[in-house]
C-alpha cells in the first residue's frame, strides 16, 4: 500500500496535540527520540509527545548476555529515558487497554493506582515477553533473559552455586551445582552460553578449583546451531562453543523442570541447579486486547506502519506485523535491527500524518548480524561478508558501540570491553535481585503456550 501523502499545511488545531508512544523499546524509543526532534525542526510547539512505559529506561537487550557473564556494568545497557529523551514526557506504567474508538488508554502507575490519557495519535511498541512452553517445572525452576534483572540472577546464582559446590560434601550434588544447561541455540542462548562459560572461568581462578568441573549444556529442537546465520557461521559457532568446553546438543530439548534435575526430551536425565531458557518471545499481552487484526499474534499493519482502518494508530517492533517488502507475503522478523529502524520510520510518518514533512514506507535491507562468543570468538555476516575469530570479535563489538544510543554508554561498554582484554573478570555475587524477582512471571504479562500448539 502506498505511503500516507504529505499534508501541505500542519493540521489545523486550537489546542495541544498528543503523541502517546507505548513502550520504550527499540522502536518506541527510536521513534520518541526522532519524533522529538522533527517537530522541534519545525517548531511544532503545539505537539506533545509521551512516552509511557513499565520501565523508566530503553534496555539495549543485546548486551544483556554481557551482563549475566559479569563483563559490562548492568547501568550501562540501559539508557535513562528521562533527560536523553529531550522535548517527550516519561510516564512510567503498564499500559491495560486501549480504547481505539474513544482514543484512550488505561495504565497502573507505580504506586498501583489506574490513571488514563487521550491520544491523537497513538504509537504501539510494547515489544515481547518470553514465550514458555507448557512443560512442568519450567516456570518454576528455569530462568530467561529479558531484563537486566534476570542477567543480574544469572550471575549471582551460577556464582554463589559453584561456592556452593566447593564446601558440598556430597559429590552428586556438587557435581549438579557445577552444571548449567541453557535452553536455545539462537544467537541470544549462544552468547550466553559462552558469556557465562567466561564467568565460570574465572571463577575457577580466582576460587581455586579446576574449571574442567564447570559442565556446560547448551540445547535446542533445531538441526541446526543458530540457523539464523547459515551453516557456515552457524557451524563456525559450533565449533568455538565446543572448543570453550561447551556441549552442544541439537535436536534435544526439556521435557520436565526440577529443583535439582532436568529431563530431557530423550528421557534421559541431567542433574542441575541452573536452567537458563532463551528460546524466543511472543507479543505483548496487551495486543490480543486490542480487538484488531493480528497475524502470527502479532498486530497487523501496512507497510507505512498504520493500523489498517485507523490511521491515527500506528505500531512497529516486535509487537507488530509489519510486511516485509523485499521479499512478498512475508513479514518482517523480530530483531532489534528491524525494530530500530522500524522506529525512524515510525517517527517520520507520526509527523507526516500532523502535517509535518512526506511519510514513506519501511523497507528494510539487512546488514547481517553479530554474535559476540565470549573471549576470542565472534561469528558476523556485515553486509553478507562472513566472517568469524578476531575479525568478527571486532566487527561485533564495533557494532554494539554504535549502535548504543548514547555517548556515555558508548564509552562505559568500550572501557569494558577494554578492560576484558588486559584484567581478569570481575568474581562478585552482590545479591541484588532476589529470585522472585527474577522469575519468569515477574515479568510483565508472561504467557504460557502449550508446546503441541506452538510448534
Amino acid at each position: 500500500m502506498s505511503a500516507t501523502p504529505r499534508h501541505r499545511h500542519p493540521q489545523n488545531v486550537t489546542r495541544a496535540t498528543s503523541v502517546v508512544i507505548v513502550g520504550s523499546g527499540f522502536a518506541g524509543f527510536e521513534c520518541a527520540r526522532r519524533l522529538a526532534r522533527r517537530l522541534r525542526r519545525a517548531h511544532a510547539s503545539n505537539v506533545k509527545v509521551t512516552i509511557v512505559s513499565p520501565v523508566d529506561y530503553m534496555q539495549y537487550s543485546p548486551l544483556l548476555a554481557g551482563v549475566a557473564g559479569g563483563l559490562v556494568d548492568p547501568r550501562f545497557v540501559s539508557m535513562p529515558l528521562a533527560g536523553t529523551l529531550k522535548g517527550v514526557q516519561a510516564v512510567r506504567g503498564r499500559v491495560d487497554s486501549v480504547d481505539v474508538d474513544r482514543h484512550t488508554l488505561a495504565f497502573i502507575d507505580p504506586g498501583g493506582g489506574v490513571r488514563t490519557l487521550s491520544w491523537d495519535r497513538l504509537v504501539l511498541t510494547p515489544g515481547s515477553v518470553p514465550r514458555l512452553f507448557d512443560i512442568p517445572g519450567l516456570a518454576t525452576y528455569a530462568r530467561g533473559l529479558k531484563s537486566t534483572a534476570e542477567a543480574l540472577y544469572l550471575r549471582d546464582h551460577v556464582l554463589e552455586q559453584l561456592g556452593l559446590a566447593q564446601i558440598d560434601d556430597d559429590d552428586a550434588r556438587a557435581a549438579a551445582r557445577r552444571t548449567i544447561v541453557v535452553v536455545g541455540a539462537s544467537y541470544s542462548g549462544s552468547e550466553l552460553a559462552a558469556q557465562l562459560r567466561a564467568l565460570a572461568d574465572a571463577a575457577a581462578k580466582q576460587m581455586g578449583f579446576d574449571r574442567d568441573l564447570v559442565r556446560f549444556v547448551l540445547l535446542d529442537r533445531a538441526v541446526h546451531v543458530m540457523p539464523e546465520v547459515g551453516l557456515t557461521l552457524g557451524g563456525a559457532a559450533a565449533r568455538g562453543l565446543r572448543s570453550r568446553g561447551i556441549e552442544v546438543r541439537m535436536g534435544t530439548t526439556l521435557k520436565a523442570v526440577y529443583a535439582n534435575h532436568v529431563v530431557l526430551s530423550n528421557d534421559s536425565r541431567l542433574d542441575t541447579h541452573t536452567v537458563v531458557w532463551v528460546t524466543g518471545a511472543t507479543p505483548s499481552p496487551l495486543i490480543a486486547t486490542l480487538g484488531l487484526e493480528t497475524e502470527r499474534g502479532r498486530l497487523k499493519v501496512q507497510a507505512s506502519l498504520q493500523v489498517p482502518g485507523h490511521p491515527d494508530v500506528f505500531a512497529a517492533g516486535d509487537a507488530a506485523a509489519v510486511p516485509d517488502l523485499t521479499h512478498a507475503g512475508k513479514i518482517t522478523p523480530p530483531t532489534a535491527q528491524h525494530a530500530t529502524r522500524q522506529g525512524k520510520v515510525l517517527a517520520r510518518n507520526v509527523a507526516a500524518s500532523l502535517g509535518y514533512g512526506k511519510a514513506k514506507d519501511y523497507r528494510h535491507s539487512d546488514k547481517g548480524l553479530v554474535v559476540d562468543l565470549g573471549p576470542r570468538h565472534a561469528v558476523a555476516n556485515p553486509l553478507g561478508v562472513q566472517l568469524s575469530g578476531y575479525p568478527a570479535k571486532l566487527v561485533a563489538r564495533g557494532y554494539h558501540l554504535y549502535a548504543l544510543p548514547r555517548v556515555v554508554n558508548r564509552w562505559a561498554v568500550a572501557l569494558a570491553y577494554l578492560t576484558d582484554v588486559f584484567f581478569p573478570r570481575t568474581v562478585l555475587s552482590m545479591g541484588l535481585v532476589s529470585e522472585a524477582e527474577a522469575q519468569f512471571m515477574a515479568s510483565e504479562g508472561v504467557q504460557l503456550l502449550k508446546l503441541a500448539g506452538a510448534e
